[in-house]
């Protein structure tokens, strides 16, 4: 029956039209932003894991912030350790010469002075954004947030010892350099020499740690990415293969309802 009221043929179409024109418009938007799910109505299920993978993103990226300036600090100090043992060797070289008794032993003295010196220098300047781990004075302890628990909001702590430097490299309270005591110079650097040895180690070691760490939280965080890409983001090969075919399926259904509209028109055939 044919009812000049009620275009069923035409409803069905500009159904599929409005069906076909909300899909196209999808698409496109999924195109333009890059984002399949970009907002909860596009699926709230993924959407909410998504969010909450970037914030513990956001919050790992705050975690490689205090590792760096953790290895940063830690490799001033290192750094600083290694020369001061250099120049303890510089210094038992010197005490060695200083053995014989012909020789100079105030102009020794001096250079030894100097290295001393040295020491001392580069203790008060291995500071590193206030921190200086080569005198416990100063810094204690280096604490580093190398990690997070998220299911806990707790952090994982990376804890730095600083030098005692005041008791175990206190080159003010050293024997001056004379002829005859060659030898308790000698021990007074030996013992220096060991301490510092096995500080330099100790912080080389602690470095090392923080830049694993550092490259771990690196990884994660990016394989975190990666995750919240490939649940979120457009597939941009599919997305083109669907656009193309719904704009063909656009034109179809403008066709389609335009037929559907024209077909009551018939009807003044029967009247004529």
């Amino acid at each position: 029956m044919t009812s000049i009221l009620t275009n069923n043929g035409a409803m069905v179409a500009l159904q599929t039209l409005k069906s076909v024109n909300n899909s196209l418009e999808e698409t496109q938007n999924q195109i333009s932003t890059g984002k399949e799910v970009g907002m909860a109505k596009d699926n709230s299920a993924v959407w909410a894991i998504s969010k909450s993978m970037e914030s513990d993103i956001s919050a790992y990226e705050q975690v490689t912030d205090a590792l760096n300036f953790g290895e940063a600090t830690v490799g001033v100090a290192s750094s600083g350790m290694e020369q001061i043992v250099e120049t303890l060797k510089d210094m038992r070289d010197l005490v060695v010469a200083g053995v014989s008794q012909n020789v100079d032993h105030a102009q020794i003295e001096a250079d030894l002075a100097n290295k001393r010196d040295t020491i001392e220098s580069i203790i008060d300047s291995a500071s590193f954004n206030g921190a200086n781990l080569l005198d416990n004075a100063v810094t204690a302890q280096l604490d580093v947030l190398g990690g997070l628990d998220t299911t806990a909001l707790t952090g994982d702590i990376i804890s730095v010892t600083g030098v005692d430097s005041a008791t175990n490299l206190n080159t003010g309270a050293m024997t001056a350099l004379a002829a005859g005591n060659a030898d308790t110079v000698m021990t007074e650097i030996e013992t220096m020499l060991t301490f510092s040895i096995g500080e330099a180690a100790r912080l080389g070691a602690s470095s090392n740690r923080l830049t694993d760490q550092n490259d771990f939280i690196s990884k994660l965080s990016d394989s975190m990415k990666t995750g919240v890409s490939s649940m979120t983001d457009t597939n941009m090969e599919e997305a083109s293969a669907r656009l193309k075919a719904l704009q063909t399926q656009q034109q179809l259904a403008v066709q389609s309802l335009t037929i559907a509209n024209s077909a009551p028109s018939t009807l003044q055939q029967l009247f004529r």
